[in-house]
């Protein structure tokens, strides 16, 4: 199920984010970006609709995935 993300508090929603860098450690190029500016990127990309909150009820847990590559029928997968 996708969480929209204005209903979550702000706090929350960077916490989140923040746990989703720690988490994957993605690559952002030849730059090496610090730990602020890829949370920052990560709060954009949400903010414009390029990637979404995803929980599984599954695993009880929320992780963040390209809009592009999410699909209803995976989220507990």
């Amino acid at each position: 199920m996708i969480i929209p993300i204005d209903a979550l508090e702000k706090d929350t929603l960077r916490n989140i984010v923040e746990s989703f860098v720690l988490r994957e450690g993605t690559d952002y190029g030849e730059v090496e970006a610090s730990f602020e500016d890829k949370v920052e990127q990560v709060l954009t990309a949400l903010k414009q609709g390029d990637v979404v909150l995803v929980y599984s009820e599954l695993h009880d847990s929320v992780n963040i995935r390209e809009k592009g590559d999410y699909r209803e029928s995976e989220e507990d997968a």
